[in-house]
């Protein structure tokens, strides 16, 4: 089994619960694989660098996980025919952190700096 982190990116009108139904797809097709799911994160809805499919935000959530190939095929497939999903992107890693993203690191201390 290999690790990969995947990132997508969900319509801006879903609320923040269905954009995570999504991800809870994706854990559970990587478990039932006989994968496991290291971290999954709400990144929340951002602003995009261009427009995709004429919208300027979306949902962005991520996950690392430990699964074999054809899951992530599987999973990027299902995602393809998926029109709440704008973008999606699979890299393959050497290992997996549990720690929180880089993302989710900056805003915290953002908003430390800010009181």
């Amino acid at each position: 089994m290999s690790n990969y982190e995947h990132t997508f990116i969900a319509r801006p009108d879903l609320t923040p619960q269905q954009a995570q139904n999504i991800a809870e797809e994706i854990r559970s097709l990587v478990t039932e694989r006989g994968g496991r799911v290291v971290l999954a994160e709400y990144w929340g809805l951002r602003n995009l660098a261009y427009r995709i499919r004429k919208h300027r935000k979306g949902h962005y959530l991520h996950l690392r996980f430990e699964a074999p190939g054809e899951v992530v095929r599987e999973i990027e497939e299902r995602e393809r025919f998926n029109d709440d999903v704008l973008r999606f992107l699979t890299v393959k890693v050497e290992e997996l952190s549990d720690e929180p993203s880089p993302i989710l690191q900056t805003r915290s201390g953002r908003d430390e700096r800010r009181r």
